[in-house]
């Protein structure tokens, strides 16, 4: 017999700095998506990771694609800064 992994708790406050996908168990995780190498359909998807570790998630690729500029939209959204204030010159 297999050995059955602990199920895993979702970390409040993750999902602002990674995406949330699916596993084919319907057991839903976050995903790192600055470390997505590429994403293919087989016709599951399976991401692949610089490490070389594969996920095969139930999204689809272009779901995924979708997270992905979501997020990205969201670290753009948040990165945007005012140029600092110059202080006035004293006469």
């Amino acid at each position: 017999m297999g050995r059955r992994r602990p199920r895993r708790r979702l970390l409040k406050g993750t999902e602002k700095h990674m995406i949330r996908l699916t596993r084919l168990n319907k057991e839903q995780f976050y995903l790192n998506c600055e470390l997505i190498e590429f994403v293919e359909e087989t016709p599951d998807t399976i991401i692949s990771m610089m490490s070389g570790r594969k996920l095969v998630v139930s999204e689809t690729a272009e779901q995924v694609r979708e997270l992905i500029i979501e997020y990205k939209r969201r670290i753009l959204k948040g990165a945007a800064v005012r140029p600092p204030s110059v202080p006035e010159k004293k006469s």
